[in-house]
């Protein structure tokens, strides 16, 4: 009896997983997905069925329409906020048409280090007067964490909004009794994207990857730096990441705070108070422009993505990228060949030995295909390096949450600002030149068999 039951059920699987597996398949067909991601996805399917099918349950949603219903779509939010001027004017690099116009009059500080950008939110939280948010990633269960939840905590008695947005996979390990002292202090805290939730396509995949911080809507620090001791703290310690993030000031910080507070309804289910351009704090000492560029499910098509590229190609002296992970598409590939044909002065600066060994493996192709046209490849010696930034000759620095991967340009909800001042990327070009300094050059070629290993894993890097 006992075999009988387990033929029949092991007979509705496998007809159950034939059955999906050519239902996604025909999905997979008519999504608009990148080639490379398609065949990834149908080679899973195919030669694994058992593990594709449940894997594409899970991971396989992109932008999925009944998703962005849930989430007002975040073109929707900001045009209801700018006036037709700034409609009119939200073009960004490569006359790509943006959800921000380009800010004038607002100031940037670079936070090279963890213990810097650390003191910096110890001293605005600290400062604040009327309300503090906060978007992470990752809310560390360590000394980092504890300290940042006691100030917020303490702020939150003297009766100021704070409200805490973390991700759900990201934060995982932050239970109720890790908060319980910041809610019963007043505290707000949202989980966003919860991991079991139905329906299960996709939500997995689909996650909040944005940092900001953002104190009386005067000042924001935007950038890669979860709130975690490995990112930032106190105390110097050797084993901490090198990270970059920016602290802004000015009429920027109404823009990222309209971000923030798309996120938090989603999550939350709380609508927060309007703050429109004209009551954001304004300073006339200030002098960088910045465009911030959001992207993810709630953005319509891909303009981080294509602004990036259009920024490569449109470069005349360099491009500098500075990146955690390096798995690009095959367009970005290209692009970046293309740019070391050119003569540009194509340099790709990452960690030798990241979190993330298959990232690393994966990598090795792409970085080789670029060397190969002329462009320079350095991995950091000393440890993780975890910065994400981008120079385009002397004028641009792109500063954000992205990786250079598939996954931050198609599917995390992710969060960069343009800053166009030659001063500024000057700064930043000095601490990439830091960076530099301890780094080996070159990859390695191929051996004939680790060849054929890196062309196989390469078909399945956009799943990565």
């Amino acid at each position: 009896m006992y075999i009988l039951i387990e033929t029949i059920f092991l007979h509705v699987l496998a007809m159950a997983i034939f059955g999906l597996g050519v239902l996604f398949v025909f999905r997979i067909l008519r999504a608009e997905k990148a080639p490379s991601s398609t065949i990834a996805w149908l080679l899973v399917i195919f030669l694994i069925p058992y593990i594709g099918v449940p894997l594409y349950i899970v991971f396989g949603g992109r932008k999925i329409k009944g998703k962005i219903k849930k989430k007002e779509v975040l073109d929707k939010i900001v045009t209801e906020l700018l006036s037709p001027d700034e409609i009119s004017n939200r073009f960004l690099p490569g006359g790509i048409s943006g959800l921000f116009p380009k800010r004038s009059k607002n100031s940037v500080s670079i936070l090279a280090t963890g213990g810097k950008a650390f003191h910096e939110i110890e001293k605005h939280i600290k400062s604040a007067q009327e309300s503090i948010y906060i978007t992470t990633f990752i809310l560390g269960n360590d000394a980092t964490g504890r300290s940042i939840l006691e100030m917020l905590a303490r702020k939150a008695k003297q009766g100021i909004k704070v409200c805490l947005l973390m991700d759900a996979l990201g934060s995982f390990r932050v239970s109720g009794r890790f908060l319980a002292e910041f809610k019963q202090a007043g505290g707000r805290y949202a989980f966003f994207m919860p991991m079991f939730h139905w329906p299960f396509s996709g939500r997995a995949n689909l996650r909040n990857h944005r940092k900001m911080v953002i104190v009386d809507n005067k000042i924001a620090m935007v950038g890669g730096m979860n709130l975690a001791k490995e990112y930032m703290g106190d105390t110097a310690d050797l084993a901490r990441w090198h990270d970059l993030s920016v602290l802004v000031a000015g009429p920027i910080v109404a823009d990222i705070y309209t971000v923030f507070r798309a996120d938090w309804k989603f999550a939350a289910k709380e609508t927060l108070p309007v703050v429109k351009q004209k009551d954001a704090d304004a300073d006339a000492g200030r002098d960088v422009g910045i465009q911030l560029v959001p992207s993810g499910p709630d953005v319509k098509e891909d303009p981080l993505y294509d602004t990036v590229l259009a920024s490569i190609f449109n470069a005349r002296k360099r491009i500098w990228v500075v990146t955690p992970y390096f798995i690009p598409d095959e367009m970005l590939t290209k692009a970046l060949c293309i740019a070391a044909k050119r003569n540009l002065d194509v340099r790709i600066i990452m960690p030798l030995v990241s979190n993330h060994r298959i990232a690393d493996f994966a990598r090795r192709s792409y970085l080789r295909q670029i060397q190969h046209a002329g462009g320079k490849i350095y991995s950091f010696k000393p440890g993780m390096l975890h910065g994400k930034l981008i120079l385009a000759d002397d004028t641009l620095g792109i500063i954000g949450s992205m990786n250079m991967d598939a996954r931050s340009f198609f599917l995390n909800y992710e969060a960069a600002m343009f800053v166009y001042s030659e001063p500024v990327v000057k700064q930043l070009e000095s601490w990439i030149t830091g960076i530099m300094s301890e780094c080996k050059t070159g990859v390695k070629e191929a051996s004939p068999f680790g060849g054929i290993i890196e062309g196989i894993v390469r078909l399945f890097a956009p799943l990565l």
